[in-house]
């Protein structure tokens, strides 16, 4: 298994899953944007984006671009099903919505923001970063209610929506939007940036860059 990285991309959803699951995988950390910063790798990944996984296997090579695909992926494929809820399970369907209302809802627009606030910066832009970053607060509602009596997303237990939703809730903290969460966000943000898979997962990167 490799995985191509950018620190504090999401990217590290995978590299998250990877630790969890404890999988024996290669990393390949690239400078962001890779698309403008390490042009080589648009030989492996015509999108120059991140992630981008690969996993050889007896029956033929895996490539894999989502974010939330992968650690979805990971799991499924792992035989620990610590990370999944069955797919008898009454949850199990929240699990999956959790899971891509991660990168559908709540991940685009902080990158919309990050691209205006930071990437590209002119007051112009500037204006529009600001309307995205309300509009990603905006669409924290139904994971705010939710966290009210609930300690995780699925099944009263961590799974692979927590990973996906996790990484936009750090991504606001990287952003510094998350001065604007509701206290239990907070407190469900604080609860898996202290698991010890995030953190190998989020100084493995660090350390190869630094």
């Amino acid at each position: 298994m490799r995985l191509w990285h950018c620190v504090g991309a999401r990217s590290l959803r995978a590299l998250w899953a990877l630790e969890e699951l404890q999988l024996e995988y290669e990393l390949k950390v690239l400078p962001f944007p890779p698309r403008v910063l390490a042009r080589e790798f648009l030989e492996e990944n015509v999108l120059g984006t991140v992630p981008y996984f690969v996993h050889e296997t007896p029956s033929g090579t895996v490539t894999m671009t989502e974010s939330c695909a992968i650690p979805h992926y990971l799991a499924s494929l792992s035989g620990d099903s610590s990370l999944l809820l069955p797919s008898d399970h009454t949850e199990f369907g929240s699990m999956l919505n959790w899971t891509y209302h991660a990168d559908a809802t709540l991940t685009f627009p902080q990158t919309i923001y990050l691209r205006y606030s930071a990437l590209e910066p002119d007051e112009a832009k500037q204006a529009v970063g600001t309307d995205y970053a309300k509009w990603f607060i905006a669409r924290l509602r139904r994971l705010d209610a939710h966290l009210l009596d609930h300690e995780y997303l699925a099944g009263e237990r961590f799974t692979v929506a927590d990973i996906c939703v996790g990484y936009a809730l750090y991504l606001a903290r990287e952003l510094k939007l998350s001065e604007r969460f509701k206290p239990q966000t907070l407190a469900y943000l604080k609860r898996l940036v202290e698991r010890e898979a995030f953190k190998r997962a989020d100084g493995r990167g660090r350390e190869t860059t630094d």
